[in-house]
């Protein structure tokens, strides 16, 4: 019984991460918008999945079925697009991850910081509650539930003013795609150093915030539980591949120009929209408390993983807003201050237009849903991640306070600088 019951979980566990048998990751570096476009071109020819965003001059990550692998490698030699092997056998790496992941839990029991590992979902939910238990006079924890019954959090944190004015306000959000592990944290932080260890105190004297620090609750525990890799809701529909092929891109699920640009009609892929816009649970639950807020909102940030970026309006079709000077100026104050807290070993950050940038069109985005219902500052904060020559797909545990702490001071330097432009906005 003993060796019966030792072969069945070593089956098991053999079997974990099955699906991904033969596929490989590659570094791709295009060296210029016309490779960067050929590069986009085979997103939809190839079924790739970019980890990270691609941009001229920088690594991406992207992730190769084994039936495209030998075509991809062709076209990119056709190209003259550069690349190294990332990993050469994902399903071993994800079963290495396994483990370390396992030997993190073992951990826990020792530990005092909660950015040292990547929280549980339980425990990130345990975190919110606990701070608005200890914060009522300053914290409101409003809370939806998901498609498969978790629940979902909003934080408002404000001070009341004196002259009980309302004050302009900030949002950040994080985990609307479910394998980007280090946004989460990032958020967390935030609410820490707003909440727990006040210092700025400009930041709650001036303005409010409203943090949301996982979108994505379904999403995030699967790939805890199953797929390290899954990045969409975990939603069911009518479309005939919907049960095997679950979820939608939350990201893509917002009423502008949804479904148009960027985007595929097959819930198999990662970037599937929807059946309709707004038909994700989640993302109802964020455009309809985000609503409330949006008449006062000056800065918009969600936080993304991983490509070391700052990504503005409009991703649908590469053209600049009317805002596209405050977006651009306040963008690189942003990258600044990360910069001037930043590890050495961290690239700088890229700040321009979503399309132009990566070389992809997106449809039905927050940050461009924000911005066009009156959010004049609307960001994608696409944090840094995987180093090169470096293996396995979220950063180090080690990396996660020191991101989240530099992450932290671009927020701030963003709050400040929207204040100053936008303080009276409406």
């Amino acid at each position: 019984m003993k060796v019966l019951t030792l072969v069945l979980l070593l089956a098991v566990a053999y079997a974990k991460h099955e699906q991904y048998q033969g596929w490989k990751s590659y570094y791709v570096r295009p060296s210029d918008q016309g490779q960067l476009r050929s590069l986009t071109s085979m997103v939809q020819k190839y079924r790739l999945d970019f980890i990270s965003k691609a941009s001229v001059g920088r690594n991406a990550v992207v992730l190769v079925k084994p039936q495209y692998n030998d075509l991809f490698l062709k076209e990119l030699a056709d190209q003259n697009i550069a690349y190294t092997v990332h990993i050469n056998d994902v399903k071993a790496q994800l079963d290495i991850d396994d483990d370390l992941l396992e030997a993190g839990k073992n951990r826990l029991a020792e530990d005092v910081s909660i950015f040292d590992r990547y929280l549980e979902l339980e425990e990130i939910d345990a975190y919110l509650i606990d701070i608005a238990n200890k914060y009522p006079d300053l914290v409101t924890l409003q809370n939806g539930t998901t498609f498969e019954g978790r629940a979902i959090y909003l934080m408002k944190i404000s001070k009341p003013s004196d002259d009980d004015k309302e004050k302009p306000i900030i949002i950040v959000d994080a985990g609307i795609h479910s394998r980007e592990w280090i946004g989460p944290p990032a958020a967390l932080y935030a609410i820490s150093k707003l909440v727990d260890e006040t210092i700025d105190n400009d930041l709650l004297e001036d303005l409010d915030w409203v943090i949301l620090p996982m979108l994505n609750p379904d999403g995030y525990k699967y790939t805890r539980t199953t797929d390290p890799l899954w990045l969409k809701t975990r939603s069911t529909d009518n479309h005939v591949n919907s049960v095997e092929c679950p979820g939608a891109d939350a990201n893509s699920n917002f009423d502008f120009y949804w479904n148009l640009y960027g985007t595929s009609s097959d819930p198999c892929d990662n970037n599937y929209p929807g059946s309709k816009p707004f038909s994700e649970i989640e993302v109802q639950f964020g455009q309809g408390n985000l609503a409330q807020y949006g008449y006062r909102t000056i800065l918009y940030i969600s936080l993304h993983s991983y490509g070391s970026q700052i990504l503005y309006p409009w991703g649908h079709d590469g053209t600049l807003s009317q805002q596209a000077f405050a977006l651009q100026t306040v963008g690189v104050s942003i990258a600044n201050a990360i910069y001037e807290n930043a590890q050495p070993n961290y690239p700088r950050y890229i700040v321009g237009n979503s399309a132009l940038v990566t070389g992809q069109q997106t449809s039905g985005s927050t940050v461009d849903f924000l911005h066009y219902n009156g959010v004049p500052l609307s960001y994608n904060l696409v944090l840094p991640g995987v180093l090169d020559n470096t293996r396995g797909f979220n950063p180090d545990p080690k990396e996660i306070e020191q991101i989240a702490k530099e992450t932290w001071a671009g927020i701030v330097a963003g709050a400040r600088r929207a204040r100053d432009l936008f303080g009276d906005w409406n």
